[in-house]
């Protein structure tokens, strides 16, 4: 058995790559790379303005992750390459570009370089919700039975809605490209020389179904006329499972990161889905929620079932063997931040300072003296729209029961409880459809940094909550799968079910429900279902003054498509 295995995990800012031992899962040495181009959400670099809600990167910024950040934990833990079993990699999605017949993104071509929709879309890219909205009622209306493995509703972050986007808006560049891949897999293809797509993304992001594969051409082609070779001549490729080897590093991603020519390369994977076996879930009715700006949560199960608003069912979306099942919250720890950033006094930033506090810290502190529905304030969680299980990203955050007398940290204990009653909101939609959820694990930033934030959301979703211990999970899930692309003849593991007994690491302590603050959370919970169904159902008022606000900011893009905004 070899001794290590390198994760990279591809983030919104930037790129972390982990060296990992295969002894116990330990991080040896870890390094980040920033994105140089960062999130490009108001302009390209040359200046040329995009729309609302745009959100575009540079795939340059990607290699750079690999040619910097894996040669630096090499080097930084004094490790021998040749004792490296295999490298994975896991990214945000869907994050999707154009790309030539040699892989080449069009963004990177003279022609093309200063239109905005040859370049990367980030996966909160949200301005193709129109091309979304029209792809569901096309659904609805044909009765497409795909639909309902995705709670009924496909997002606009995904893939088709973004490839329709393109069709619509910039045809010359849909004509131009030679397929629509993921960064993910793109970033595969330049590791190895060959292309390859992953069941996750292919089954999550783009409608892939194991069996049946994408979505009718039919079904596209009464969409809109350019749609119908979106399958066959836009979305080709292999699809693999997780674990599988998509290839090996050619002699000159070798020279430029330092790993030997033609060492193992996982197949990509998606950042939440390849910490579920990191944090030791390998079974039915563990949810693991990947907690941060946003949170994904993912469950196992052996049967197919539909449940409103989920992200997706997908045979080896995330464990070979397995059904797995996603759902997810648009936005947490970016509430949290936006909050602390805008809504707090000069006072606390006073008192922060003073008792050498952070304002997170501080308003935590004092957040944590008031019991349940103390504050008489509730909140809706939908500050970056609603992911699971409305799919709707034009709804909008909302306090009430705010008065002359509120204070800030009552605020931000009622965004805490909003987020967990989301998703408590996931959990109570999975376990009616007949997919139980018995505990939860949780992985990512918001763990490590808020043990208030897990003790409400035990509370909340009244179910025992570990943690993980590592402090990279994305990036040990991808080294533990890389692990397994290796295999045992190169020094890994046979299945991921090998890798995570050695490898997953979850910490001893456990977030227990507590009993005493169960009814008062009942009833706070009864009150935010009222504001979900009405505002999320019921009420168009959210989608008003959105338009309101979008009227004043938008400028389009060249190419303008012919969806009504």
């Amino acid at each position: 058995m070899k001794k290590y295995a390198i994760g990279v995990d591809f983030g919104t800012e930037s790129g972390r790559a982990v060296l990992v031992s295969l002894k116990d899962g330990q991080e040896l040495s870890e390094h980040v790379t920033p994105y140089a181009h960062g999130v490009m959400d108001t302009a390209l670099t040359d200046g040329t303005k995009l729309g609302h809600e745009w959100a575009l990167q540079h795939p340059q910024d990607y290699l750079d992750v690999l040619y910097t950040s894996v040669p630096a934990v090499i080097q930084a833990a004094d490790a021998d390459p040749n004792e490296v079993a295999g490298i994975g990699i896991d990214f945000t999605a869907c994050t999707m570009l154009p790309v030539d017949e040699h892989d080449q993104p069009l963004c990177l071509k003279e022609a093309y370089k200063n239109d905005p929709h040859s370049w990367v879309k980030l996966w909160k890219h949200h301005a193709a919700q129109p091309h979304a909205d029209r792809l569901n009622e096309r659904a609805a209306e044909l009765g497409e039975d795909f639909i309902n493995r995705f709670g009924g509703k496909l997002s606009s972050e995904w893939m088709l809605a973004k490839a329709y986007q393109i069709a619509d808006e910039a045809p010359h560049i849909y004509d131009q490209a030679d397929k629509f891949v993921e960064a993910a897999d793109w970033v595969i293809s330049q590791l190895t020389g060959t292309f390859t797509r992953n069941s996750c993304t292919a089954g999550y992001k783009a409608a892939w179904h194991k069996e049946e594969g994408f979505p009718p051409d039919s079904f596209f082609a009464s969409v809109h006329p350019k749609l119908e070779n979106l399958v066959s001549g836009k979305l080709k490729g292999p699809i693999l499972p997780p674990g599988a080897k998509a290839g090996s590093i050619t002699a000159s991603a070798a020279d430029r990161t330092g790993l030997p020519e033609g060492l193992p390369v996982a197949v990509a994977n998606v950042d939440a889905h390849v910490s579920v076996p990191a944090v030791g879930v390998v079974k039915e009715g563990s949810m693991v929620m990947a907690m941060g700006t946003s949170i994904c949560h993912m469950l196992l199960g052996k049967e197919e079932r539909y449940a409103e608003g989920i992200c997706g069912v997908v045979e080896d979306g995330i464990l070979p063997g397995y059904y797995g099942y996603e759902a997810g919250q648009s936005a947490v720890g970016d509430i949290f931040a936006w909050f602390v950033d805008t809504c707090v006094p000069a006072s606390l930033t006073e008192e922060a300072e003073e008792k050498g506090l952070s304002i997170h810290e501080l308003l935590t502190e004092k957040a944590a003296k008031l019991e349940p529905g103390e504050s008489g304030v509730v909140a809706l969680d939908w500050w970056n729209g609603n992911r699971s299980t409305l799919v709707d990203t034009q709804l909008s955050g909302l306090f009430i029961g705010m008065t002359l007398q509120t204070k800030p940290e009552e605020l931000y204990r009622a965004l805490l409880e909003a987020t967990a009653f989301g998703t408590k909101q996931i959990v109570e939609t999975l376990h009616q459809s007949g997919v139980p959820v018995n505990d939860l694990y949780a992985c990512g930033g918001l763990p490590r940094k808020n043990p208030l934030l897990m003790q409400i959301y035990a509370d909340v979703t009244e179910r025992p909550i570990y943690t993980a211990d590592s402090v990279q999970t994305p990036a040990l899930g991808s080294a533990m799968f890389a692990a397994v692309a290796a295999g045992e003849e190169n020094g890994g593991f046979a299945t991921i079910t090998d890798a995570a007994a050695r490898m997953a690491r979850v910490k001893d302590d456990v977030y227990q429900p507590s009993l005493e603050k169960r009814d008062a959370y009942r009833d706070l919970y009864s009150a935010y279902k009222e504001l979900h169904d009405y505002f999320g159902r019921s009420s168009s008022l959210m989608k008003n003054l959105l338009r309101g606000r979008t009227k004043t900011q938008t400028t389009e893009p060249a190419g303008g498509g012919s969806i009504e905004r």
